[in-house]
């Protein structure tokens, strides 16, 4: 990684990291700054609360389901630094769309304010899935082929700063701020963008099939009919399921079980980047560069003992007076704070543990062609499980589970992910 930190002065890369860096950060930017102001001053229940998160996380996964198999021919057959030009030239407007929803429910009116949140999520969604696999596309024809990988790795540590930023910007900034905020770092992104070189299509042209629920069959039955593709991409998919559901109840229960503001909340779900990026690390110090799904089923199961352990302290927690909430300084002072923090390191941690490796079967596992559709399938049929989870934990809210509740259901879980990952392992180890 240290030798690739070099590619950042060139500009057949820096553009196209600068550009990826604040898209990512934008996006998380705008949805934390979005989940953070709904659940804090827009929604007065528990039950609402939880459910615009299902809503919001379903919106913005939905078009990776849809349209990522168009993604995945549109980058395969046209220049894909002209795709990238319209594609931030669209993010203006989408964040446009989305400071104003902002804005509207801050003067008073939540309903039409939420409605445009939400079609900017949406709009989001479809953004994310096109640049998606452009990303990883492009590097092998602006790099040489012993600076693809570091290359890689910029970027992917990159989009986890980004993420991590994004959290924490969110949690600190007014929402007016945010609104400003949003639109200006979209603006730098497309003067960024400007100056990414030309990537033209390589190979012959392709017929593009855009009817996303047939191309997308036609991709995903090209794909899974491989057993280790199949068990890891079912495997991935359960996990990215788990997030979901983490995703939707967790603000929520920052709010009404641990009482803390929307800092602790921001603070809080930035240590799972944390946790993410150093289970990544560990896992690959721990197979020593060898592709193996040997430790994701351990790892997966310790994830899930985590996660009954975070629930169990969240359920000996000393609330915050009536009608008010914690702040940092009043968080850290409770006894059970770090124990809680801690534990939440440790749930991603492990999950970084466990999905990093099955991620590997999907280039490695293919031929160097098809590559970009086995991704792609991976794409379609996480966004599909995590669209179903969200379905599944707004049905589950109402049904008057709570979210701390709803923690031994992940848990539970993470004991199928286990059983997938071991049969992943006995096929291919």
């Amino acid at each position: 990684m240290l030798n690739a930190m070099g590619l950042l002065k060139q500009r057949r890369f820096l553009p196209l990291f600068t550009t990826q860096f604040l898209g990512a950060f934008n996006d998380n930017l705008f949805k934390t700054s979005m989940v953070l102001f709904a659940t804090y001053a827009i929604f007065n229940d528990p039950h609402m609360e939880t459910n615009f998160n299902a809503l919001a996380t379903g919106i913005a996964i939905l078009p990776f389901f849809l349209f990522s198999a168009l993604a995945g021919q549109l980058a395969d057959s046209h220049d894909k630094a002209r795709i990238i030009r319209i594609v931030k030239t669209a993010e203006i407007g989408i964040m446009l769309l989305g400071a104003a929803g902002l804005m509207v429910a801050r003067a008073g009116l939540p309903t039409l304010g939420v409605g445009l949140m939400l079609g900017a999520v949406l709009f989001l969604g479809v953004h994310s899935t096109f640049f998606g696999p452009i990303k990883y596309a492009i590097l092998p024809q602006h790099l040489k082929p012993h600076d693809v990988l570091g290359g890689t790795g910029l970027v992917e540590a990159g989009t986890y700063l980004a993420i991590l930023l994004g959290t924490i910007v969110a949690g600190y900034v007014p929402i007016e701020g945010a609104a400003i905020l949003v639109l200006v770092v979209a603006a730098i992104g497309w003067f960024a963008a400007r100056f990414v070189p030309p990537a033209p299509r390589e190979g012959p042209r392709l017929t593009l099939n855009y009817n996303p629920f047939s191309a997308s069959w036609r991709l995903i039955r090209t794909t899974m009919h491989i057993p280790r593709l199949f068990l890891a991409i079912c495997a991935i998919s359960f996990f990215w399921t788990i997030g979901a559901v983490l995703i939707i109840i967790f603000p929520p229960l920052v709010k009404n079980v641990l009482t803390a503001d929307k800092m602790v909340a921001s603070g809080a779900i930035a240590v799972f980047s944390v946790g993410v990026a150093i289970g990544s690390v560990v896992i690959n110090t721990m197979l020593r560069g060898r592709i193996s799904a040997r430790y994701s089923p351990l790892s997966v199961i310790a994830m899930g003992g985590f996660v009954v352990v975070f629930s169990l302290l969240c359920r000996t927690w000393v609330p915050a007076p009536p009608g008010q909430f914690y702040d940092w300084t009043q968080f850290v002072a409770q006894p059970r704070s770090i124990p809680i923090m801690l534990s939440l390191l440790a749930i991603a941690t492990t999950g970084g543990m466990f999905v990093v490796p099955l991620y590997a079967f999907l280039t490695t596992t293919v031929e160097k062609d098809q590559t970009a559709r086995t991704v792609a399938a991976n794409n379609v049929v996480n966004s599909g499980a995590m669209t179903l989870g969200s379905i599944a934990a707004i049905g589950i809210n109402l049904a008057g589970v709570q979210p701390v509740d709803m923690l031994f259901l992940v848990a539970a879980m993470c004991l199928i992910s286990a059983w997938i990952a071991q049969r992943l392992h006995r096929a291919c180890d």
